[in-house]
């Protein structure tokens, strides 16, 4: 007999506020276990897929993307009615992937039950689940899956009707009744379904319905369910479930609670092997930039060069042989890479708003280093004059999609965001899902609300985690001796249940500034999410689709663009015109308001920690804003008042090397930018800027 078993149905935090574990635990603990294969079906969703996809891989075990389905019984998705009774009744039904065909009906099924079928929950009907039942297994669910329900219900005549219609759908080699035992009392409606799989000829397969991977991770579970609930743990008329049954059990443990049935246990590893599905992830899909119609060829690189000729000529005086051979080093790697579809895309987008007049920023982060970029008007920083260096934005040693991330006027970002969904199709562009998590400070909240703690109380524990960016429970503990002292003392379950449940996914949201765009529909890439208030998102977060080798844009929406457009419009009213992209940057009395750090609504200058730093640097050039802008960030930020002492002569610059001068004199012998970092590798250990 076979000692092996395989998870079917298993629940990580992407079931929001139901699965108590993240997906790499969970697929740690089923390897540790020796299991060949685990599934991952969420409620009513892929979002985990990727990620478990990724995890499952790395971990040298077969991933089975799936997803638990809420299912119309009898009825219509596109009905959002209350009904009573049988009818429009939703049901659970465990959907898992076999190949590539089922995958992507598995995406277009969740799709559809968010975008057509979402009443309280995305539910999809029989009628879509016989359409894209192919490369699909379906198995009968828990207590909430229609056979069961209806066998729990005593109407044993309209379950089997069930069971014969799904039967009819997936085809009897693909359909298969779920057996668990939690022992509890309803569990007779699985014996029921092992009844009527046996009457109807029909494989039946071994279940746990895992939730939480630890056994003694229950109590945390129960939490986690009153939150959803918002109800409190003492709560007699609230969720239960049966207390240490619900984990992921070892495969010794399931052939233990299954040991009359071992065919059950058995089938878990046929269908296992039945499922055979990979994914491609060392390919991109950008979609197609569409050339003009006088353009000879079809060549989009020899158009992005043509473009960077004519913008190099208006930006420069003189064109050197250094300048064109910088600008003809970045041709070469982008056309290396296959990218000059992603440069005409993005210079296509910024060109229109800046032609509608929407406020842009200039650029920021890496993408500033790329001549390209500057001459199609994508960033309006010289990469010359400021000495920044491509290869830290693309490198042809380490190829990933670039990324360049743009400004908008906050009030018009929507603006470029519907020309891109004109251009490439409603169809091919949507914005981003991301996820809130239960951090440090929200999840001691949480717990200890419902776990009837006062406010006061929970308050009292969540105000001694210090205000420490993305801090750990684990690290607070050790930082904070009153937190510590408490988590010791009588609030000491609290803070077990918050270490278990920190981190988990909270709720899912739509990303400030990500954008999607696909070549072709969006749905044979990424399955779609419908939020509460309407608004479409991918159900993959940004990780996920650039695993996918998609192309996603940060679309920022920034109010200090607002600010800026707004307050050249009233100066016009008095008769006096500014072009923003030509002020003077050497300006006194500009670098005297800095001293004084009246620096209120200034973009990155307006905290108050920056504003003491900024008296004491007494800033009189760019130069010395780019560089504290640089270093008031967490590391760099102890190297700030010696880079103020070596300013004003107070301490004397040093340098190791002979080679650094030219490198670091600008930033007083202090590695302040990671171009520098660059270069001294270059200079001093003889790497290449690529590596």
């Amino acid at each position: 007999m076979s000692k092996d078993f395989v998870h079917l149905h298993n629940h990580s935090d992407y079931s929001l506020l139901d699965g108590a574990q993240k997906i790499k635990p969970m697929v740690q603990k089923a390897k540790a276990l020796g299991m060949q294969s685990i599934a991952l079906t969420d409620h009513g969703n892929l979002f985990g897929a990727m990620e478990f996809y990724s995890c499952c891989k790395k971990e040298g075990i077969k991933p089975i993307i799936g997803m638990e389905a809420y299912i119309i019984g009898r009825g219509n998705r596109l009905n959002k009615e209350k009904v009573s009774g049988i009818k429009n009744k939703v049901y659970h039904i465990v959907l898992l992937s076999k190949n590539i065909q089922g995958y992507k009906n598995l995406m277009k099924l969740s799709t559809l039950s968010y975008l057509e079928g979402f009443y309280y929950r995305p539910r999809m009907d029989k009628e879509i689940l016989r359409k894209y039942s192919e490369g699909l297994i379906g198995l009968s669910a828990c207590f909430g899956g229609e056979i069961t329900n209806l066998h729990l219900q005593g109407m044993d005549d309209e379950a089997q009707k069930a069971a014969e219609e799904y039967v009819d759908i997936f085809g009897e080699k693909n359909f298969f009744f779920e057996i668990q035992r939690h022992g509890m009392e309803q569990d007779h409606a699985y014996e029921k379904n092992l009844i009527l799989a046996r009457k109807m000829n029909i494989s039946y397969v071994a279940t746990n319905d895992v939730h939480y991977t630890e056994k003694d991770h229950w109590e945390a579970h129960d939490i986690l369910i009153c939150l959803n609930g918002n109800k409190n743990r003492n709560d007699p008329n609230r969720m239960r479930y049966k207390p240490k049954e619900f984990y992921l059990r070892s495969p010794e443990e399931m052939r233990s609670l299954f040991k009359d049935l071992p065919e059950a246990c058995d089938t878990t590893i046929k269908i296992a092997d039945l499922c055979d599905l990979e994914l491609i992830f060392d390919k991109y899909h950008l979609p197609a930039f569409t050339l003009p119609k006088n353009f000879p060829g079809k060549n989009p690189n020899k158009y992005l060069q043509k473009l960077c000729e004519k913008g190099i000529i208006k930006l420069y005086d003189k064109i050197t042989s250094e300048l064109q051979q910088r600008l003809d080093h970045e041709l070469e790697i982008i056309e290396q890479m296959g990218f000059a579809g992603y440069f005409l895309i993005t210079s296509d987008f910024v060109n229109y708003a800046k032609s509608q007049n929407i406020p842009v920023g200039p650029g920021r982060g890496s993408a500033a280093g790329s001549l390209v970029s500057y001459t199609l008007g994508i960033t309006t920083i010289d990469p010359i004059k400021h000495n920044l260096l491509f290869e830290r934005f693309l490198n042809p040693e380490r190829i990933t999609l670039p990324d360049i991330d743009i400004d908008f006027c906050i009030e018009r970002r929507g603006e470029v965001i519907n020309y891109i969904r004109k251009k490439y199709g409603e169809k091919s562009v949507t914005q981003i899902i991301t996820f809130g998590k239960m951090k440090a400070k929200q999840v001691v909240r949480d717990v200890g609300r419902v776990m009837g703690y006062s406010f006061g109380e929970v308050d009292k524990i969540a105000k001694a985690i210090p205000d420490e960016l993305n801090i750990t429970l684990e690290s607070a503990l050790q930082k904070s001796p009153d937190l510590k002292k408490m988590a010791d003392g009588i609030y000491n379950e609290l803070m077990k249940f918050s270490l278990i449940l920190e981190g988990l996914n909270r709720h899912a949201s739509t990303h400030a500034a990500g954008v999607v765009i696909t070549p072709g529909k969006l749905t044979n890439y990424s399955p779609l999410y419908k939020s509460s208030q309407g608004d479409v998102t991918s159900q993959y977060d940004m990780k996920g689709l650039e695993e996918l080798g998609l192309l996603k844009m940060d679309f920022l929406g920034l109010r200090n663009l607002t600010v800026i457009d707004r307050t050249i419009k009233l100066i016009q009213e008095q008769g006096i015109t500014i072009d923003i992209e030509d002020i003077q940057l050497d300006d006194p009395k500009v670098y005297k308001m800095f001293t004084k750090g009246l620096t209120v609504g200034i973009f990155q200058f307006e905290s108050s920690g920056m504003r003491e730093f900024l008296k004491k640097l007494k800033p009189t050039s760019i130069e010395d804003l780019i560089a504290m802008n640089a270093l008031y960030r967490p590391g760099p930020m102890k190297n700030i008042n010696e880079f103020i002492s070596r300013k004003h002569g107070k301490k004397k610059t040093r340098y190791i090397h002979p080679y650094l001068k030219s490198i670091l004199e600008e930033t007083h012998g202090i590695i302040v930018y990671q171009e520098q970092v660059m270069e001294i590798a270059n200079k001093i250990a003889g790497f290449s800027l690529a590596e």
